[in-house]
């Protein structure tokens, strides 16, 4: 049986940090997706399409990994892809309060799911997809943070020439 894992987020927009993570989870999983949450509560900045396109073209550079898009209950989306594992980073401590709830709830609904923690390298481990948002829209420059084509998206969005 494949040992296929799942990394899921709103990744609105990708950063370093989670590449750091898809990076990590495909060295030690077979088959990785990389699954893009359609949350119909959060506002996004970036639509969905443009969340995939961005992590499609970051992560072309590992056989291993898929990006898809989901909605409802992450585990009955990694049922349905016959996956029992769920890959959560853990930035600091003041993640893993609601990830460990988020983990034990998953656990409550589907037993034989398991979550695995991991961290990022310690030189993402400060980033946030709200905070690279925040730098851009006052004016910061983010190519630090994240890919090439989130920079150009967060450029045409200032109206900036390219």
């Amino acid at each position: 049986m494949q040992k296929t894992a799942i990394y899921a987020g709103s990744f609105d927009p990708v950063t370093y940090g989670h590449l750091d993570l898809i990076e990590r989870a495909a060295a030690l999983f077979p088959r990785l997706i990389v699954a893009v949450a359609r949350n119909l509560e959060k506002e996004s900045l970036f639509s969905l399409e443009e969340r995939v396109d961005f992590l499609r073209g970051s992560v072309e550079k590992f056989p291993n990994v898929e990006v898809e898009t989901f909605d409802g209950l992450l585990v009955d989306y990694a049922t349905e892809k016959k996956a029992r594992i769920v890959i959560r980073g853990l930035r600091a401590v003041s993640d893993f309060e609601y990830e460990f709830q988020m983990a034990l709830t998953n656990r409550k609904l589907a037993p034989e799911i398991e979550t695995i923690f991991l961290m990022p390298c310690e030189s993402y481990s400060y980033i946030s997809s709200r905070m690279i948002k925040e730098i851009a829209f006052l004016g910061g420059d983010v190519s630090a943070f994240v890919p090439a084509g989130v920079v150009k998206a967060f450029r045409r969005l200032a109206g900036e020439a390219e």
